[in-house]
Order: structure tokens, then C-alpha cells, then sequence
């Protein structure tokens, strides 16, 4: 089984940031979206990976070859960005009709991961949501197979919504639908989707069967990331010894990188930190910072930060990308 990990989106709604980081490698609990998926998937007994990129796409790459350098991994370029379906479609040739694990590079999702993997069923997973007509949406049967998928529609037959996870036993059958689709131009929403393939493969007999995930954490924008960041810290967070830092009051949970120098100031709850970062006389509670920030006489919540950025002066709530520099004194 190979695992396919689209990465190549632009991440438009997490600007500033994914200007100059693509949103899988913005930092989340002490780790990121994409190690986070990586881990999961291996600790599952998956060991190839295809990853989509795209749009900073070097990142990607130099990232996994950095933190899983044992990782056997192939890059494939997508160079015009035309959805999911799309983007899957060009990983044909290194997939060579084995069984896929797709996961989106966004999808953080709590879930038995083994017990998906070792079914013998071709699998989805799905989570109830209160609006689905922003997602693709899968109508069940009472035995738990899905009968029909759809891509974000307006009058939904059903409120279980497709969380971007899916394991594929006809790897073969899924690159004929995609293909099919592709050729006759049949887009959703002005893409090709993954979901119209999974329609295609259910008309023509294949099996499908559902799955729960216990948590879905939403990382598509600043509200939600820190949401998510706050849940997975009580999660992933390790203990933080406060008497580290020089005259610092730490409120868990927290995550704080390597190389970082805090004195003369108050951090958490729900704050992570990225490597190599400076917080002189501040307070931060719910943000995230980036690495080699400098912070100083500052008080920032609900704020990201983005890295390589320098901040002096007071409380506000700001959303800021990489390389910048402020001083709001």
C-alpha cells in the first residue's frame, strides 16, 4: 500500500502565511499538519509515500528529507492546479495498480488508523457536520457502504461529510475514473475532483464502506488552527519546566522549540512556539509563534506569528506572515 498526500494547494485562506510557507508546514502542537498525517500513517505500517506539491513545493520536500530521512518518498509536481482528482491522477505510473491511503494535506483526523488500513474493504471516512454544503458529502446505507458521494452540494441528501481521508483497494479502477473525467471535462465547482471519481467507481460496482473519525481538527484558517492547536496541545504537549526560562510563568499546555530564550514573561495556555525564538517582558496566550521570532514588550492572543518576524509594542490581536518586521510602540 502506498500512502498519496496532496500538498500542493496554495492554502489562500491562511495568507499571510502560506505566502511563504506552504500550509502543511505551519506549526501546530509542537510538530506540523504534514508530520502529524506522516506519523500516523507509519506508525499504521505504511513506509512509501507520494507527496503532491506544488506551490512551495521545495519546502515539502526539504522538510521530509530533514525530520524522515529513512522515508522512502517520491515527489510528484503539479505544476497546474486543478483539483484534488486532478492531482491524483499524476501519481498513475509510481502507484502501479497497488492499494492507496489518500490523504489530503490538510486533514488531521483522529481515527484507528491500523484498523483502516488492514480492512478488507475500500474505505472513507466521514464525520457528521451541521452545514455539508461545504464539503463532499456521502449518502450511507444502513450497512455502513455509501451509496453515492457528491462534491459540495446545494441541497444535500446528507449530512455526513467526506473529512479527506481514503483507502483504496482498486487503484486501477480509481485512475480509469480519473481519467474518464479528465477527458471529458466533467469538473465540479471548476476542478476535477477526487469525489466525482469515487461516484464513478461506486456506479460501476465497487464497494466503499464508511468510517467514523472521532475528531476532525479544521487547519484551513487562523480561527480554526487555533482552535486546533489549543486541542492538540492537550494532547501532544509535553511537560514544560517554567524554571528553564529566567523569570517566566508557564500556563499549559504549551509547546516551546529548541533554542528558544523566554525570560520576564507569561506564556499560555495554548501557545506554540517554534524554534530558536526570543520572548522578552511579553505575555502570549492561544497564538502560535514561528521560529527565529524575537518578541518583546508585547501581549498577543489569538494571534499567529509568523517566522523570522520581530514584534515590539503592545496588545493586539494580529495575523502576520514571515519576514516581517513591526514595532507597534
Amino acid at each position: 500500500m502506498k500512502a498519496i498526500i496532496p500538498v500542493a494547494g496554495a492554502g489562500t485562506k491562511l495568507r499571510p502565511h502560506s505566502y511563504t510557507q506552504p500550509k502543511a508546514l505551519i506549526p501546530l502542537a509542537g510538530k506540523t499538519i504534514l508530520s502529524i498525517i506522516i506519523d500516523q500513517l507509519k506508525e499504521a505500517g505504511i513506509d512509501e509515500f507520494i507527496f503532491i506539491v506544488g506551490y512551495l513545493g521545495e519546502k515539502i520536500e526539504d522538510y521530509v528529507k530533514l525530520k524522515y530521512p529513512d522515508l522512502v518518498a517520491h515527489y510528484v509536481h503539479q505544476t497546474d492546479r486543478q483539483g484534488v482528482g486532478h492531482a491524483v491522477r499524476l501519481t498513475r505510473n509510481l502507484v502501479n495498480q497497488d492499494e492507496v491511503f489518500v490523504v489530503l494535506g490538510d486533514t488531521i483526523c483522529e481515527y484507528d488508523v491500523k484498523e483502516v488500513v488492514n480492512s478488507p474493504d475500500s474505505m472513507i471516512g466521514v464525520r457528521k457536520v451541521d452545514d455539508p454544503r461545504d464539503f463532499g458529502v456521502a449518502e450511507i446505507n444502513e450497512d455502513c457502504y455509501i451509496e453515492h458521494v457528491v462534491e459540495k452540494p446545494q441541497i444535500p441528501k446528507s449530512n455526513m461529510a467526506m473529512v479527506g481521508i481514503y483507502k483504496i483497494k482498486e487503484s486501477e479502477q480509481l485512475f480509469q475514473c480519473l481519467e474518464n473525467n479528465i477527458r471529458q471535462g466533467l469538473r465540479s465547482h471548476g476542478e476535477y475532483s477526487l469525489t466525482d471519481a469515487l461516484d464513478c467507481m461506486i456506479k460501476a460496482g465497487a464497494k466503499f464502506k464508511s468510517f467514523k473519525v472521532e475528531n476532525w481538527f479544521d487547519c484551513g484558517r487562523k480561527e480554526t488552527l487555533l482552535e486546533s492547536n489549543a486541542l492538540l496541545l492537550k494532547k501532544f504537549a509535553p511537560q514544560t519546566d517554567a524554571g528553564q526560562f529566567e523569570n517566566t510563568v508557564i500556563v499549559p499546555p504549551v509547546s516551546i522549540g529548541e533554542g528558544c530564550t523566554i525570560k520576564n514573561s507569561i506564556i499560555g495556555p495554548n501557545v506554540t512556539i517554534g524554534e530558536n525564538t526570543t520572548v522578552d517582558y511579553s505575555i502570549v496566550k492561544d497564538s502560535i509563534i514561528g521560529s527565529f521570532s524575537n518578541l518583546f514588550d508585547i501581549v498577543l492572543d489569538d494571534s499567529v506569528i509568523g517566522s523570522d518576524t520581530n514584534l515590539h509594542g503592545e496588545s493586539r490581536s494580529l495575523n502576520i506572515g514571515d519576514n516581517t518586521s513591526i514595532d507597534l510602540g
